[in-house]
């Protein structure tokens, strides 16, 4: 664990007290809690954006025809 000083406004410091009150836990296991939670989302975004741009390209017309509609692309 590693301890770091923060500075937030009042009315932040006050929400994170209540909050960590009615979690029964500190202010700052709160804010450590609340930034691990940002860090996995993040990574969680980052991944799903490398799986997504890695699929091949999908071709959605051949030159000189329409776009197909979005129901025939999704079975709607």
């Amino acid at each position: 664990m590693k301890n770091v000083t923060i500075t937030m406004d009042e009315e932040v410091a006050r929400w994170a007290r209540i909050r960590a009150a009615e979690r029964n836990t500190s202010v700052s296991r709160l804010v450590g809690e609340l930034l691990q939670e940002k860090m996995r989302e993040e990574e969680d975004y980052r991944l799903a954006m490398e799986q997504f741009l890695a699929q091949k390209p999908q071709v959605l017309r051949k030159a000189g025809t329409k776009y197909p509609k979005r129901e025939e692309l999704y079975d709607r």
